[in-house]
């Protein structure tokens, strides 16, 4: 029988293939194809595509039981990038650890899907519920969770649980959702000649002066809240008074009511930019909700079981991640890693192999025993 050490290698150059395939948010289609693809060469059951582009495969029950079809497992992992087109994905592959924009986040996750695949068949595990693989899009920035929200439609809150595998998060168990609301404000004035119309309002200085009054904004350290204004852009030339502007708000907060808040105010200070010459646009451009687990649930207690099983002391924790959507619902949902790394959502990024082989084994652990 192969062990988890053999297959870490196989398991690399399926990530490493997967990783290949540039997949920026919104634009997974290609990636989506190809694990399709491999999902139906493992002679997976009802794989598919879904309207929005999520892809989903079924391993079957391995013996007749009154939960398989009403109370199945979904595992998933999202297929999306943070990367444009443009980034080189060249990869570097050492001893111990492998390179390359998007291995860890979320390529190394997506072979996991596979890697549990092999994993529970070479070892004749049986399955006593249906266990659903869920690839799903839109997990990165303004994708706004739209995949995982499918998946939730789709199987609503009759599965045992979900479980999101993040591929640099070993050792950490997320069992509660950070609330997000993502903004774009716009600006928009008449504009003009810098010296023939100077004096008219510019809507770059009217953002600017915005942006710092949202960053002088006295956020609570408890709950953990936080204000990043990531993107500003707008103007026409150097010598033209700006006829439009705009920049994009990352709200997060631990409470819901918090964040609520800090969302009004932050409204309240764009509306009051708005006078004679001077228009403001406020959009809301994404949204998580807040949830979660109780830190004594069984889910949240079998998954430290199985970290602790691997030596690997379990850190519970809170996070944006695809489980906020099954968490907002008060449905069991977990996010594991499957192992370390650094620089996620840079060209620097890199996973440690020496780990992969622990974060397997406590997936499969959990898997079976959840069955």
């Amino acid at each position: 029988m192969k062990t988890m050490s053999d297959n870490i290698s196989r398991l690399l150059d399926l990530a490493i293939a997967i990783q290949q395939i540039p997949a920026p948010t919104f634009h997974e289609k290609k990636r989506a194809e190809f694990v399709r693809y491999r999902f139906l060469e493992e002679g997976l059951s009802d794989v598919e595509l879904d309207a929005v582009g999520n892809v989903y495969a079924c391993m079957k029950a391995s013996r007749s039981h009154t939960s398989a079809a009403t109370h199945p497992l979904v595992v998933s992992a999202h297929l999306d990038t943070v990367f444009p087109y443009s980034v080189d994905l060249t990869v570097h592959r050492e001893l111990q650890r492998v390179a390359g924009p998007g291995i860890g986040d979320n390529a190394i996750s997506l072979a996991g899907l596979l890697g549990l695949v092999w994993a529970l068949r070479e070892r004749s595990i049986c399955l006593t519920g249906d266990l659903w693989l869920a690839a799903d899009v839109c997990e990165e920035g303004l994708g706004d969770l739209r995949g995982m929200k499918a998946v939730v439609e789709r199987f609503g809150d009759t599965p045992l649980a979900y479980i999101v595998l993040e591929g640099m998060a070993l050792g950490q168990v997320y069992h509660r959702a950070l609330g997000v609301r993502r903004y774009q404000i716009v600006v928009k004035t008449a504009g003009g000649h810098s010296w023939v119309d100077y004096g008219r309002p510019s809507a770059i200085h009217e953002l600017t002066r915005l942006a710092s009054e949202l960053a002088a904004l006295k956020l609570p350290a408890t709950p953990r809240t936080t204000l990043n204004v990531g993107k500003i852009s707008g103007g026409i030339s150097v010598n033209t008074i700006a006829p439009e502007a705009e920049l994009e708000l990352d709200l997060r907060s631990e409470g819901s009511d918090t964040l609520l808040d800090v969302a009004r105010q932050v409204e309240g200070l764009a509306r009051g930019v708005e006078r004679a010459g001077v228009a403001v646009e406020v959009t809301v451009i994404g949204e998580r909700p807040v949830g979660g687990i109780a830190a004594d649930h069984p889910l949240v207690r079998l998954a430290q079981e199985c970290l602790r099983a691997q030596g690997i002391t379990p850190n519970l924790n809170v996070g944006s991640t695809d489980t906020n959507v099954p968490l907002s619902r008060g449905i069991p949902a977990i996010t594991i890693g499957l192992t370390t790394g650094s620089g996620a959502h840079t060209v620097h990024e890199y996973i440690n192999v020496e780990p992969l082989k622990k974060g397997m084994e406590q997936l499969v652990k959990l898997v079976s025993s959840i069955q």
